[in-house]
Protein backbone atom coordinates (compact mmCIF):
# COMPACT_ATOMS: atom_id res chain seq x y z
CA UNK A 1 0.00 0.00 0.00
CA UNK A 2 1.17 3.50 -0.84
CA UNK A 3 1.62 5.01 2.64
CA UNK A 4 2.70 8.64 2.92
CA UNK A 5 3.77 9.78 6.38
CA UNK A 6 2.54 13.29 7.14
CA UNK A 7 4.84 15.57 9.09
CA UNK A 8 3.86 18.93 7.59
CA UNK A 9 0.33 20.37 7.85
CA UNK A 10 0.96 22.54 4.78
CA UNK A 11 0.99 19.68 2.26
CA UNK A 12 -1.20 21.01 -0.61
CA UNK A 13 -2.80 17.62 -1.29
CA UNK A 14 -4.27 17.58 2.22
CA UNK A 15 -5.91 20.99 2.03
CA UNK A 16 -9.00 19.46 0.44
CA UNK A 17 -9.82 17.88 3.80
CA UNK A 18 -10.04 21.35 5.26
CA UNK A 19 -11.60 23.16 2.32
CA UNK A 20 -14.43 20.78 1.42
CA UNK A 21 -17.44 22.18 3.20
CA UNK A 22 -21.13 21.22 2.74
CA UNK A 23 -21.92 22.10 -0.89
CA UNK A 24 -18.42 23.01 -2.06
CA UNK A 25 -17.41 20.66 -4.87
CA UNK A 26 -14.43 20.81 -7.12
CA UNK A 27 -14.85 20.52 -10.87
CA UNK A 28 -13.99 16.83 -10.71
CA UNK A 29 -16.92 16.14 -8.37
CA UNK A 30 -14.89 15.55 -5.24
CA UNK A 31 -16.49 14.74 -1.93
CA UNK A 32 -15.19 14.01 1.56
CA UNK A 33 -16.34 11.17 3.80
CA UNK A 34 -15.62 11.00 7.52
CA UNK A 35 -15.43 8.19 10.12
CA UNK A 36 -14.66 4.46 9.75
CA UNK A 37 -18.30 3.34 9.35
CA UNK A 38 -18.96 5.80 6.54
CA UNK A 39 -15.63 5.35 4.77
CA UNK A 40 -15.72 1.56 5.00
CA UNK A 41 -19.23 1.31 3.56
CA UNK A 42 -18.25 3.54 0.66
CA UNK A 43 -15.08 1.53 0.06
CA UNK A 44 -17.32 -1.45 -0.62
CA UNK A 45 -19.07 0.45 -3.42
CA UNK A 46 -17.92 1.21 -6.96
CA UNK A 47 -16.55 4.64 -6.11
CA UNK A 48 -13.29 6.20 -7.28
CA UNK A 49 -11.12 7.01 -4.26
CA UNK A 50 -8.43 9.70 -4.57
CA UNK A 51 -6.89 9.41 -1.11
CA UNK A 52 -7.42 8.37 2.50
CA UNK A 53 -6.16 10.44 5.44
CA UNK A 54 -6.05 8.37 8.62
CA UNK A 55 -4.12 7.14 11.63
CA UNK A 56 -1.95 4.05 11.41
CA UNK A 57 -4.45 2.33 13.71
CA UNK A 58 -7.16 2.66 11.06
CA UNK A 59 -4.94 1.25 8.31
CA UNK A 60 -3.88 -1.69 10.47
CA UNK A 61 -7.46 -2.55 11.40
CA UNK A 62 -8.95 -2.36 7.89
CA UNK A 63 -5.99 -3.37 5.73
CA UNK A 64 -7.90 -6.11 3.91
CA UNK A 65 -10.67 -3.73 2.88
CA UNK A 66 -8.30 -0.99 1.77
CA UNK A 67 -6.35 -3.41 -0.40
CA UNK A 68 -9.47 -4.13 -2.45
CA UNK A 69 -9.28 -0.63 -3.97
CA UNK A 70 -6.60 1.05 -6.05
CA UNK A 71 -6.01 4.20 -4.00
CA UNK A 72 -3.26 6.57 -5.19
CA UNK A 73 -2.39 8.01 -1.76
CA UNK A 74 -2.78 6.76 1.79
CA UNK A 75 -1.79 9.57 4.15
CA UNK A 76 -0.78 8.58 7.69
CA UNK A 77 -0.87 11.03 10.59
CA UNK A 78 -1.63 11.20 14.29
CA UNK A 79 -5.11 12.28 15.29
CA UNK A 80 -3.64 15.53 16.58
CA UNK A 81 -2.05 16.20 13.20
CA UNK A 82 -5.35 15.47 11.48
CA UNK A 83 -7.11 17.99 13.74
CA UNK A 84 -4.44 20.61 12.98
CA UNK A 85 -5.05 20.21 9.26
CA UNK A 86 -8.86 20.22 9.29
CA UNK A 87 -8.96 23.01 11.87
CA UNK A 88 -11.34 21.50 14.42
CA UNK A 89 -11.76 18.61 16.84
CA UNK A 90 -12.63 15.29 15.22
CA UNK A 91 -14.10 12.22 16.89
CA UNK A 92 -12.83 9.63 14.44
CA UNK A 93 -9.57 8.60 12.83
CA UNK A 94 -10.18 8.59 9.09
CA UNK A 95 -11.29 10.78 6.19
CA UNK A 96 -11.54 9.90 2.52
CA UNK A 97 -11.39 11.99 -0.64
CA UNK A 98 -13.39 10.39 -3.45
CA UNK A 99 -15.30 11.26 -6.62
CA UNK A 100 -19.07 11.17 -6.38
CA UNK A 101 -20.69 8.69 -8.78
CA UNK A 102 -22.28 10.05 -11.94
CA UNK A 103 -26.05 10.66 -11.72
CA UNK A 104 -28.38 7.99 -13.05
CA UNK A 105 -30.59 8.92 -15.99
CA UNK A 106 -34.28 9.25 -15.19
CA UNK A 107 -35.27 6.24 -17.28
CA UNK A 108 -32.75 4.00 -15.50
CA UNK A 109 -33.95 4.62 -11.96
CA UNK A 110 -35.62 1.74 -10.14
CA UNK A 111 -39.32 1.05 -9.69
CA UNK A 112 -39.41 2.80 -6.30
CA UNK A 113 -38.18 6.40 -6.05
CA UNK A 114 -37.99 8.86 -3.18
CA UNK A 115 -38.19 12.38 -4.63
CA UNK A 116 -37.54 15.71 -2.92
CA UNK A 117 -39.07 19.05 -3.86
CA UNK A 118 -37.26 21.88 -2.08
CA UNK A 119 -35.55 20.29 0.92
CA UNK A 120 -33.14 22.87 2.32
CA UNK A 121 -31.44 20.83 5.05
CA UNK A 122 -28.39 18.81 4.10
CA UNK A 123 -28.94 16.78 7.25
CA UNK A 124 -32.45 15.79 6.13
CA UNK A 125 -31.11 14.74 2.74
CA UNK A 126 -28.65 12.43 4.45
CA UNK A 127 -31.22 11.09 6.91
CA UNK A 128 -33.71 10.29 4.13
CA UNK A 129 -30.97 8.50 2.16
CA UNK A 130 -30.13 6.35 5.18
CA UNK A 131 -33.76 5.36 5.72
CA UNK A 132 -34.35 4.77 2.00
CA UNK A 133 -31.37 2.44 1.71
CA UNK A 134 -32.47 0.55 4.83
CA UNK A 135 -35.97 0.07 3.42
CA UNK A 136 -34.83 -0.97 -0.04
CA UNK A 137 -35.66 2.25 -1.88
CA UNK A 138 -32.57 2.64 -4.03
CA UNK A 139 -33.43 5.62 -6.26
CA UNK A 140 -33.10 9.22 -5.09
CA UNK A 141 -34.46 12.15 -7.11
CA UNK A 142 -33.40 15.65 -6.01
CA UNK A 143 -33.53 19.22 -7.37
CA UNK A 144 -30.34 20.59 -8.89
CA UNK A 145 -30.65 23.83 -6.93
CA UNK A 146 -30.70 22.12 -3.53
CA UNK A 147 -27.98 20.51 -1.40
CA UNK A 148 -26.20 17.64 -3.13
CA UNK A 149 -26.63 14.10 -1.71
CA UNK A 150 -22.83 13.82 -1.61
CA UNK A 151 -22.38 17.03 0.38
CA UNK A 152 -20.06 16.28 3.31
CA UNK A 153 -22.76 16.46 5.99
CA UNK A 154 -25.28 14.53 3.89
CA UNK A 155 -22.79 11.70 3.42
CA UNK A 156 -22.02 11.69 7.14
CA UNK A 157 -25.67 11.67 8.24
CA UNK A 158 -26.50 8.97 5.70
CA UNK A 159 -23.72 6.89 7.35
CA UNK A 160 -22.42 6.30 3.83
CA UNK A 161 -25.65 4.64 2.69
CA UNK A 162 -26.01 7.20 -0.09
CA UNK A 163 -23.41 5.02 -1.83
CA UNK A 164 -26.04 2.27 -2.11
CA UNK A 165 -28.42 4.50 -4.06
CA UNK A 166 -28.66 5.75 -7.60
CA UNK A 167 -29.47 9.46 -7.76
CA UNK A 168 -30.73 11.90 -10.36
CA UNK A 169 -30.75 15.71 -10.20
CA UNK A 170 -33.66 17.35 -12.00
CA UNK A 171 -34.08 20.93 -13.25
CA UNK A 172 -37.84 21.44 -13.59
CA UNK A 173 -40.17 19.58 -11.23
CA UNK A 174 -43.21 19.90 -13.52
CA UNK A 175 -41.43 18.47 -16.55
CA UNK A 176 -39.84 15.77 -14.42
CA UNK A 177 -43.16 14.60 -12.99
CA UNK A 178 -44.60 14.47 -16.52
CA UNK A 179 -41.64 12.36 -17.64
CA UNK A 180 -42.04 10.03 -14.67
CA UNK A 181 -45.71 9.50 -15.49
CA UNK A 182 -44.81 8.75 -19.10
CA UNK A 183 -42.37 6.13 -17.81
CA UNK A 184 -45.22 4.41 -15.98
CA UNK A 185 -44.74 5.68 -12.44
CA UNK A 186 -47.61 6.70 -10.18
CA UNK A 187 -46.58 9.88 -8.38
CA UNK A 188 -47.68 10.25 -4.75
CA UNK A 189 -47.24 13.57 -2.95
CA UNK A 190 -46.83 13.63 0.83
CA UNK A 191 -49.00 16.50 2.06
CA UNK A 192 -51.93 17.32 4.34
CA UNK A 193 -54.97 18.35 2.27
CA UNK A 194 -58.74 18.04 2.65
CA UNK A 195 -58.94 15.15 0.19
CA UNK A 196 -55.61 13.40 0.82
CA UNK A 197 -55.58 9.62 1.21
CA UNK A 198 -54.71 8.36 4.70
CA UNK A 199 -51.46 6.42 4.56
CA UNK A 200 -53.06 3.28 6.00
CA UNK A 201 -55.56 3.20 3.12
CA UNK A 202 -53.31 3.98 0.16
CA UNK A 203 -53.16 1.42 -2.66
CA UNK A 204 -49.54 1.39 -3.76
CA UNK A 205 -48.76 0.95 -7.47
CA UNK A 206 -46.02 -1.34 -8.72
CA UNK A 207 -43.94 1.60 -9.94
CA UNK A 208 -44.12 4.61 -7.67
CA UNK A 209 -42.55 7.94 -6.80
CA UNK A 210 -42.98 9.40 -3.32
CA UNK A 211 -42.57 13.19 -3.36
CA UNK A 212 -41.60 14.95 -0.13
CA UNK A 213 -41.91 18.73 0.20
CA UNK A 214 -40.05 21.59 1.83
CA UNK A 215 -39.57 21.36 5.60
CA UNK A 216 -41.64 24.49 6.23
CA UNK A 217 -43.65 25.27 3.09
CA UNK A 218 -44.60 21.74 2.10
CA UNK A 219 -45.58 21.13 -1.52
CA UNK A 220 -47.17 23.91 -3.59
CA UNK A 221 -50.74 23.40 -4.84
CA UNK A 222 -49.74 23.59 -8.50
CA UNK A 223 -47.36 20.68 -7.93
CA UNK A 224 -49.97 18.70 -6.00
CA UNK A 225 -52.36 19.19 -8.90
CA UNK A 226 -50.14 17.29 -11.33
CA UNK A 227 -49.39 14.40 -8.96
CA UNK A 228 -51.55 11.28 -9.17
CA UNK A 229 -52.46 11.17 -5.49
CA UNK A 230 -51.84 13.05 -2.25
CA UNK A 231 -51.11 10.94 0.82
CA UNK A 232 -50.99 11.96 4.46
CA UNK A 233 -49.97 10.26 7.69
CA UNK A 234 -52.79 10.03 10.21
CA UNK A 235 -51.83 12.09 13.26
CA UNK A 236 -53.32 13.20 16.55
CA UNK A 237 -55.50 16.30 16.36
CA UNK A 238 -53.52 19.49 16.71
CA UNK A 239 -50.25 17.97 15.51
CA UNK A 240 -49.44 19.41 12.12
CA UNK A 241 -46.62 17.24 10.83
CA UNK A 242 -43.53 15.12 11.40
CA UNK A 243 -40.00 16.15 10.56
CA UNK A 244 -39.62 15.48 6.82
CA UNK A 245 -37.04 12.71 7.27
CA UNK A 246 -39.26 10.96 9.83
CA UNK A 247 -42.32 11.32 7.59
CA UNK A 248 -40.38 9.97 4.60
CA UNK A 249 -39.26 6.95 6.63
CA UNK A 250 -42.79 6.12 7.78
CA UNK A 251 -44.22 6.49 4.30
CA UNK A 252 -41.48 4.52 2.56
CA UNK A 253 -41.99 1.66 5.00
CA UNK A 254 -45.73 1.62 4.24
CA UNK A 255 -45.10 1.81 0.50
CA UNK A 256 -42.64 -1.08 0.63
CA UNK A 257 -44.87 -3.23 2.87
Amino acid sequence: MNFIQVSNIDIPELQIYQQMRENAFREDGSFIADSPKVVNLLLEQDIQVKSIFATQEYYDKYADLIQTKEIPALYVASKEMMENIVGHTIHHNVMMHAIRPAPTSLNHLGDHIIMLDEISSTQNIGAIARSAAALGVRSYLLPQQGPHPYARRAVRVSMGHIGLMGYHLYEDIFETIKELKALGYRVYAAEVTEDSTPLSQVKVAGKWVLLMGHEGKGIAKEILDICDEVVTIEMEEGIKSFNVSVAASIMMYRFKH
